[in-house]
């Protein structure tokens, strides 16, 4: 199994300007429909459809994760269309919808994720070891620190989503 290790900050306000002056270098733009499939405690199942906005392609992953916080056990792995539209429709939910731009940042990759059915923006960085997750300093325009907050967690969000829409 694989490990996540991650932090992700409430981004106050799209780095529009910092792109422009080439401080944050896009390297992808992605569509992603994200919708859950099992929730129990800290694990979870979710299928996602991510369609690149750049180049037209589109592909489909099914993700298992274990745990909470910052270090997560995560396996991901590519699907059929067919698999994916089965799945969906078996639990008939909302997919939370998301714009993810990856991009370079001081040689860090970071991750921008625009919700578009909510106003929230997340920022969010991978690292290789938790010593390094923990000791990353990240500059004020990231936002307020949020790993470990559950409220901005991807499955908080997408529960939310679906009790509004089943009002």
């Amino acid at each position: 199994m694989g490990q996540e290790i991650e932090r992700k900050f409430l981004l106050p306000e799209y780095p529009e300007q910092r792109i422009e002056q080439g401080e944050l270098k896009i390297v992808t733009r992605h569509s992603i429909d994200q919708t859950y499939l099992a929730i129990d405690g800290g694990q979870e199942l979710r299928v996602r459809k991510i369609s690149d906005l750049d180049t037209g392609e589109v592909f489909y992953t099914h993700t298992f994760k274990d745990g909470k916080g910052i270090q997560r056990e995560e396996i991901e792995y590519r699907i059929s269309e067919g698999l994916y539209t089965q799945m969906v429709e078996a639990v008939r939910a909302i997919p939370l919808v998301k714009e993810r731009i990856t991009a370079l940042w001081n040689g860090v990759t970071v991750e921008i994720d625009v919700y578009t059915q909510l106003e929230l923006a997340v920022l969010e960085v991978e690292f290789d070891s938790l010593e390094e997750a923990e000791s990353f300093q990240a500059p004020d325009w990231f936002g307020k620190d949020v790993s470990t907050e559950r409220q901005y967690s991807n499955k908080t969000v997408w529960k939310e989503l679906q009790n509004k829409a089943f009002r």
